[in-house]
């Protein structure tokens, strides 16, 4: 009896692997007309609709691990209201210094961080390491003494948070399209905002309860929760992110060719560098395209405007309530934020559209400014802060536009997120000096983030005008194409041949305005 069990249950195995096997050469052997693989179009969308809900369960811990990523970055802002200043007798700029030296370490290792996570197969795992060690820095906060001591600390977290951020764009954009991307992004960046609403919450807890036990002040205890809590999180993320749509566990044959077939069919080309490029070829096609330049420059504007986020639970406090009280109320503002970005981000995949879609939320912040330049009245304040934390939706739309203006070769588009978001740093370490103008509450920093808000949307729309003249020469590029070749019947996809590597794009591709 047992042999005929075992004997059945090799027999259901044999089938179950033949129709497997099936199954991956039914889709990898039909192509379409432009030579891209295709299984039956009755069968794909339930094979599509699966890979997105795995991809999308295991992309959803970015955003756990993003919360966490600024909670070990901006707890210091938190910590500062319960003595970590006076505790560690630093003056004002001292303090902005031990806020700015992050970005520096930060600034230094983006790019290296991408190039080199372009060119590894399991990415999951880099950032998982990444994120143990930024945890282990983190809860050495918990452990300065001195300038000196917190100087180095903020140094070296900002080195190993790095590879975070634009890590995780770029994984994301390895999986999903265009038309995906900017709510996905905009969900990954809900990790950013939902971060400054729970580290109030969480600061709050922490400060209210720990003073003195085991004889530590209550702001160290911050650091060490935290940062513990962070490490925990790092070991699980090595197990769940995924990797590359070639090599990641826990999907099907089918549903990891579909998610190639995807990424294939969304440019016109496979998302993969060629044999002969190297990581530095990506660095030296990025720094020849002098869009990158003005990307970088409008950027820095955007992240000196939104340098209040640092500064939150402080500007809170202007409006004349207790620390407790304050945390509290800074939460709410950054919960309005997530809600409106992940909407203000859907509406921009649904219509395809970018630049209204930034300017949108940065008008908002730009209201906010200005009442709390105009009035010192509690209530029109506190109204202005969700203003301000609105802006943020347009930063998240931003970052899709990065990628879908650098869609290929992958080690170009992996330069260009880590580069940008590099350089646009700057704006941290400047905007740690803005504040420092306290009379009529933050008036003359509220004019130079107001400022710096200009300058952004000047910026960004000499890039959509750059993109626009772009897809006009796309357009007479193919017009000229389709008249040289009017007698011909072809379905491959044509790619148009220019000098210009930004005009050298299948046919049918536009950039996104």
């Amino acid at each position: 009896m047992a042999d005929e069990i075992s004997r059945q249950n090799d027999r259901i195995e044999v089938q179950a692997e033949k129709e497997k096997t099936e199954n991956v050469e039914h889709v990898a052997e039909q192509q379409n007309d432009n030579g891209i693989p295709y299984i039956d179009p009755a069968r794909r969308p339930a094979i599509e609709r699966r890979l997105k809900l795995k991809l999308d369960a295991r992309c959803s811990v970015f955003v756990l691990i993003y919360i966490m990523n600024y909670l070990d970055r901006n707890n210091i802002s938190a910590a500062r209201l319960k003595g970590l200043q006076q505790d560690l007798n630093l003056n004002y700029n001292q303090y902005s210094t031990c806020l700015s030296i992050l970005y520096v370490g930060y600034i230094l290792m983006q790019v290296p961080s991408n190039m080199y996570m372009n060119s590894i197969s399991r990415p999951s795992v880099y950032i998982a390491i990444s994120m143990t060690l930024w945890g282990l820095v983190s809860t050495c906060s918990g452990l300065a003494k001195n300038f000196g001591h917190m100087v180095g600390i903020r140094f070296l977290l900002g080195f190993v948070e790095a590879a975070f951020l634009p890590g995780a764009l770029l994984i994301l954009s390895k999986w999903y399209t265009r038309k995906e991307l900017t709510t996905r992004n905009a969900i990954l960046f809900c990790g950013n905002l939902i971060s400054n609403a729970f580290s109030s919450l969480i600061a709050a807890g922490v400060l209210s309860n720990m003073q003195g036990v085991l004889g530590h002040a209550a702001w160290r205890w911050l650091f060490w929760i935290e940062g513990a809590i962070t490490m925990f999180i790092a070991i699980c993320s090595g197990f769940i992110l995924p990797d590359l749509p070639t090599n990641t566990g826990g999907f099907t044959e089918e549903e990891r060719l579909v998610a190639q077939i995807r990424m294939m069919e969304d440019v016109g080309e496979a998302d993969t560098d060629s044999e002969e490029q190297s990581p530095f070829t990506g660095l030296w096609m990025t720094l020849k395209d002098f869009k990158i330049y003005l990307m970088m420059l409008s950027f820095t504007a955007y992240v000196v405007g939104l340098s209040f986020n640092a500064f939150f639970p402080t500007l809170t406090g202007t409006l004349g309530f207790p620390y407790v009280p304050t945390l509290l109320m800074s939460a709410p503002p950054w919960v309005f934020s997530c809600i409106f970005s992940v909407i203000n981000a859907w509406h921009a995949d649904k219509t395809q559209e970018k630049i209204w879609h930034i300017y949108g939320p940065i008008i908002m912040g730009l209201i906010g400014f200005i009442i709390c330049m105009s009035t010192l009245n509690t209530a029109a304040r506190y109204v202005a802060l969700f203003l301000q934390a609105g802006s943020y939706a347009g930063f998240i739309v931003f970052y899709s536009w990065i990628s879908s203006s650098f869609p290929r070769p992958p080690a170009k588009r992996a330069v260009a997120l880590a580069l940008i978001n590099a350089f646009s740093q700057l704006g941290n370490v400047a905007g740690s000096y803005v504040w420092d103008l306290k009379e009529d509450g933050y008036r003359k920093s509220y004019g130079i983030v107001t400022a710096m808000f200009g300058v952004t949307i000047i910026g960004f729309w000499g890039f959509r005008m750059i993109l626009v003249n772009l897809n006009k020469k796309l357009e007479a590029s193919e017009a000229a194409w389709d008249a040289e070749h009017a007698d011909e019947q072809t379905g491959e996809v044509v790619f148009l041949d220019s000098a210009d590597e930004s005009l050298r794009m299948r046919k049918g591709f536009r950039y996104l305005v």
